[in-house]
């Protein structure tokens, strides 16, 4: 062990060299997606394989068996696929989203039944990353839970891997990652399992007025994060048949959490100006989000808060996966009801992925 920290010592000087040399490029990559081209796996049947990222070229000799995410994100896509995940990074422990490990709630059982591992909370932590002996570190190139910053530093330990999920739906994340980790099989058949759910849910809601406004609504009332069609809860409900707001041409989003392809950062005056679908809904909300919003006297005039259509979808629905879209299926589905015609057709069943 001591070994290995003076090691971690001495590749960590030469890493911070390097990550001088390339800080610009670091920081342009943390705020701007515009760079990072989509990842393409190479000889995908067979081992070594070449992945071609948005960090150049990433050659993988065999199927990883140790796999740590940096991304508490890409965990849940991981787990979903079976990947083999040693060890995590996580959040803020037990919160309204998190568990004490600082794990999803949605999928946090399912990590520890696993025996995944949280080797830090908040913060990157370069030193516990390597200690957990992985060989492929998979990491979010985009939001709060990206460790670029350490890239170079963790590329002399181990093969890294770096995905951006603020322009993907977590079914084209579970495809790199199955291609990336040997879990093709396992990444299709999640997908399918979960594009048949939804399609049978399209077939049995009934939609409320359009267009929706989905977004995240600060906690403080200060402003909301819109999600685009381009973002992953976008792209589910326009499977769904929702058709997804977008702000009037002369709302200017902000770029406080850098720019973004997922969110439109309303504030200000253009908070109103930026919700004017005719209905609500409210992720990474509860009921009392609800009645906080719909309390709000800047938005008192705007379509949905004037007809009361404003609906929460859940607290976990911040960070879309596999197990927090299957619950945003089912809220969605209780709040608008089927059709009469629609229960009279329904004979299919879905087992819950493992």
């Amino acid at each position: 062990m001591l070994h290995n920290r003076f090691l971690f010592l001495f590749l960590t000087l030469c890493a911070s060299l390097l990550t001088a040399c390339g800080a610009d490029r670091d920081v342009a990559a943390n705020t701007s997606t515009q760079a990072a081209p989509a990842l393409t796996v190479q000889n995908a049947s067979t081992w070594p394989r070449t992945l071609s990222t948005s960090q150049g070229d990433l050659i993988l000799e065999r199927a990883p068996q140790r796999i740590v995410s940096t991304s508490v994100t890409l965990t849940g896509v991981l787990l979903a696929i079976d990947a083999p995940v040693v060890a995590s990074g996580a959040s803020s422990p037990n919160t309204e989203v998190a568990d004490a490990q600082g794990f999803f709630r949605q999928w946090g059982d399912i990590a520890r039944r696993r025996g995944v591992l949280p080797i830090y909370q908040g913060a990157p932590d370069a030193e516990a990353i390597i200690a957990a002996e992985p060989d492929l570190i998979v990491m979010a190139g985009t939001g709060g839970d990206s460790a670029l910053a350490l890239y170079e530093q963790l590329s002399l330990f181990a093969p890294v891997l770096v995905l951006n999920y603020d322009d993907k739906s977590w079914q084209q994340l579970a495809s790199l990652l199955g291609a990336a980790t040997g879990r093709e099989q396992q990444a299709q058949s999640v997908i399918d399992e979960f594009n048949a759910r939804v399609a049978d849910v399209k077939a049995r809601i009934q939609l409320p007025p359009q267009p929706v406004s989905a977004l995240v609504y600060y906690e403080d009332g200060s402003g909301a994060n819109l999600w685009t069609p381009d973002s992953a809860q976008g792209q589910l409900l326009q499977a769904l048949g929702f058709e997804v707001a977008t702000p009037p041409s002369h709302v200017q989003g902000g770029t406080r959490q850098g720019v973004r392809k997922d969110i439109v950062q309303l504030a200000g005056e253009n908070l109103s100006d930026g919700l004017q679908g005719r209905t609500m809904l409210l992720f990474s909300a509860n009921e009392d989000r609800v009645r906080q919003i719909s309390q709000d006297k800047f938005l008192a005039h705007t379509p949905a808060i004037q007809s009361n259509r404003v609906y929460a979808v859940g607290l976990d629905t911040f960070r879309l996966d596999y197990y927090s879209a299957s619950n945003l299926l089912q809220r969605l589905t209780d709040l608008f009801p089927e059709t009469p015609a629609a229960v009279a057709d329904a004979n299919t069943s879905f087992i819950t992925h493992p």
